[in-house]
Protein backbone atom coordinates (compact mmCIF):
# COMPACT_ATOMS: atom_id res chain seq x y z
CA UNK A 1 0.00 0.00 0.00
CA UNK A 2 2.82 2.36 0.80
CA UNK A 3 4.42 1.65 -2.61
CA UNK A 4 1.20 2.64 -4.36
CA UNK A 5 1.07 5.91 -2.42
CA UNK A 6 4.69 6.68 -3.31
CA UNK A 7 3.98 6.03 -7.02
CA UNK A 8 0.86 8.19 -6.84
CA UNK A 9 2.78 11.02 -5.16
CA UNK A 10 5.52 10.81 -7.81
CA UNK A 11 2.94 10.95 -10.60
CA UNK A 12 1.27 13.98 -9.04
CA UNK A 13 4.64 15.73 -8.63
CA UNK A 14 5.67 15.02 -12.23
CA UNK A 15 2.28 16.04 -13.57
CA UNK A 16 2.30 19.29 -11.58
CA UNK A 17 5.81 20.19 -12.78
CA UNK A 18 4.89 19.46 -16.42
CA UNK A 19 1.73 21.55 -16.10
CA UNK A 20 3.70 24.47 -14.66
CA UNK A 21 6.32 24.25 -17.41
CA UNK A 22 3.63 24.13 -20.09
CA UNK A 23 1.81 27.06 -18.55
CA UNK A 24 5.04 29.08 -18.45
CA UNK A 25 5.81 28.28 -22.11
CA UNK A 26 2.36 29.24 -23.35
CA UNK A 27 2.45 32.46 -21.27
CA UNK A 28 5.79 33.38 -22.93
CA UNK A 29 4.28 32.81 -26.37
CA UNK A 30 1.36 35.11 -25.65
CA UNK A 31 3.53 37.94 -24.28
CA UNK A 32 6.28 37.92 -26.91
CA UNK A 33 5.57 39.80 -30.14
CA UNK A 34 5.58 37.83 -33.38
CA UNK A 35 8.84 37.91 -35.32
CA UNK A 36 9.03 40.53 -38.08
CA UNK A 37 8.37 39.32 -41.62
CA UNK A 38 11.49 38.62 -43.66
CA UNK A 39 12.70 41.45 -45.82
CA UNK A 40 12.13 40.96 -49.55
CA UNK A 41 15.19 40.32 -51.65
CA UNK A 42 16.34 43.31 -53.67
CA UNK A 43 15.19 43.16 -57.26
CA UNK A 44 17.77 43.24 -59.97
CA UNK A 45 17.29 43.71 -63.67
CA UNK A 46 18.70 40.25 -64.35
CA UNK A 47 16.21 38.38 -62.20
CA UNK A 48 13.08 37.12 -63.90
CA UNK A 49 9.76 37.19 -62.10
CA UNK A 50 8.97 33.97 -60.27
CA UNK A 51 6.27 31.89 -61.93
CA UNK A 52 2.98 31.55 -60.13
CA UNK A 53 2.73 28.15 -58.50
CA UNK A 54 -0.70 26.74 -57.85
CA UNK A 55 -1.05 24.14 -55.14
CA UNK A 56 -3.95 21.80 -55.60
CA UNK A 57 -5.29 20.86 -52.17
CA UNK A 58 -7.20 17.95 -53.70
CA UNK A 59 -4.10 16.55 -55.37
CA UNK A 60 -3.54 12.88 -54.96
CA UNK A 61 -0.56 11.74 -52.95
CA UNK A 62 0.05 8.92 -55.45
CA UNK A 63 0.21 6.33 -52.72
CA UNK A 64 -3.13 4.66 -53.41
CA UNK A 65 -4.10 2.59 -56.43
CA UNK A 66 -7.32 4.58 -56.91
CA UNK A 67 -5.48 7.83 -57.47
CA UNK A 68 -2.38 6.34 -59.14
CA UNK A 69 -4.40 6.09 -62.33
CA UNK A 70 -5.00 9.83 -62.21
CA UNK A 71 -1.74 11.08 -60.70
CA UNK A 72 0.54 8.90 -62.82
CA UNK A 73 -0.98 10.12 -66.03
CA UNK A 74 -1.46 13.72 -64.92
CA UNK A 75 0.40 16.28 -66.92
CA UNK A 76 3.05 17.22 -64.40
CA UNK A 77 5.27 18.58 -67.15
CA UNK A 78 4.18 20.02 -70.47
CA UNK A 79 7.46 19.01 -72.11
CA UNK A 80 7.19 15.95 -74.32
CA UNK A 81 10.07 13.58 -73.72
CA UNK A 82 10.85 10.69 -76.05
CA UNK A 83 12.24 7.37 -74.87
CA UNK A 84 13.33 6.02 -78.25
CA UNK A 85 9.63 5.39 -78.97
CA UNK A 86 8.83 7.88 -81.72
CA UNK A 87 7.14 5.10 -83.67
CA UNK A 88 4.29 5.11 -81.13
CA UNK A 89 3.19 8.58 -82.30
CA UNK A 90 1.25 6.95 -85.12
CA UNK A 91 -1.23 5.67 -82.50
CA UNK A 92 -2.27 9.16 -81.35
CA UNK A 93 -6.03 9.55 -81.15
CA UNK A 94 -6.86 5.82 -81.01
CA UNK A 95 -8.98 4.29 -78.28
CA UNK A 96 -7.66 1.84 -75.69
CA UNK A 97 -9.60 -1.05 -77.23
CA UNK A 98 -8.70 -0.31 -80.86
CA UNK A 99 -5.30 -2.04 -80.95
CA UNK A 100 -4.37 -5.31 -82.60
CA UNK A 101 -2.41 -7.93 -80.61
CA UNK A 102 0.76 -6.98 -82.52
CA UNK A 103 0.32 -3.29 -81.66
CA UNK A 104 -0.30 -4.14 -77.99
CA UNK A 105 2.91 -6.15 -78.02
CA UNK A 106 4.75 -3.13 -79.47
CA UNK A 107 3.65 -1.01 -76.50
CA UNK A 108 4.54 -3.81 -74.09
CA UNK A 109 8.03 -4.12 -75.59
CA UNK A 110 8.69 -0.41 -75.06
CA UNK A 111 7.36 -0.55 -71.48
CA UNK A 112 9.45 -3.56 -70.52
CA UNK A 113 12.67 -2.08 -71.92
CA UNK A 114 12.38 1.15 -69.92
CA UNK A 115 14.51 1.83 -66.86
CA UNK A 116 12.44 1.84 -63.66
CA UNK A 117 13.05 5.57 -63.25
CA UNK A 118 11.75 6.23 -66.77
CA UNK A 119 8.38 4.47 -66.45
CA UNK A 120 6.34 7.32 -64.89
CA UNK A 121 7.87 10.01 -67.18
CA UNK A 122 7.17 7.75 -70.17
CA UNK A 123 3.51 7.45 -69.16
CA UNK A 124 3.23 11.24 -68.88
CA UNK A 125 4.96 11.63 -72.25
CA UNK A 126 2.52 9.18 -73.85
CA UNK A 127 -0.40 11.19 -72.51
CA UNK A 128 1.04 14.51 -73.66
CA UNK A 129 1.49 13.06 -77.13
CA UNK A 130 -2.22 12.16 -77.29
CA UNK A 131 -1.64 8.41 -77.22
CA UNK A 132 -4.01 6.18 -75.29
CA UNK A 133 -2.32 3.05 -73.97
CA UNK A 134 -3.97 -0.29 -74.66
CA UNK A 135 -5.92 -1.42 -71.59
CA UNK A 136 -3.66 -4.42 -70.96
CA UNK A 137 -0.49 -2.34 -71.11
CA UNK A 138 -2.00 0.39 -68.94
CA UNK A 139 -2.84 -2.15 -66.22
CA UNK A 140 0.70 -3.57 -66.43
CA UNK A 141 2.10 -0.05 -66.16
CA UNK A 142 0.06 0.67 -63.03
CA UNK A 143 1.11 -2.64 -61.50
CA UNK A 144 4.81 -1.89 -62.14
CA UNK A 145 4.49 1.58 -60.62
CA UNK A 146 2.64 0.21 -57.58
CA UNK A 147 5.34 -2.42 -57.04
CA UNK A 148 8.09 0.18 -57.38
CA UNK A 149 6.39 2.38 -54.80
CA UNK A 150 6.03 -0.54 -52.41
CA UNK A 151 9.75 -1.19 -52.82
CA UNK A 152 10.52 2.45 -52.07
CA UNK A 153 8.50 2.30 -48.84
CA UNK A 154 10.52 -0.60 -47.42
Amino acid sequence: MIVALIILAALVAVGLSLWLLHRRDTADDVQSPPPPPPEPLPKTEESAPAPDIEIDSDACCGMHITCEKDSLLASVSREVEYFDDEELDRFAGRGAEDYSPEEIEEFRDVLLTLLPTDIAPWARSIQLRGITLPSEVREELLMIVAEARKGDDH
